[in-house]
């Protein structure tokens, strides 16, 4: 993976955790998603 990829990765990952750290745990749980899962989610999100 070259550096310019890993580096949009890795935004891509922070990007996410930080609008999920935002949303209240009911916009959460509408979601499907604990808040314990925030960063696996956002791991899987930029994986993609």
């Amino acid at each position: 993976m070259n550096v310019a990829r890993s580096f949009n990765t890795w935004r891509k990952y922070r990007q996410t955790v930080t609008e999920l750290d935002r949303m209240s745990s009911r916009e959460l749980q509408d979601l499907g998603i604990n808040r314990a899962d925030i960063r696996s989610v956002a791991r899987a999100s930029a994986a993609r």
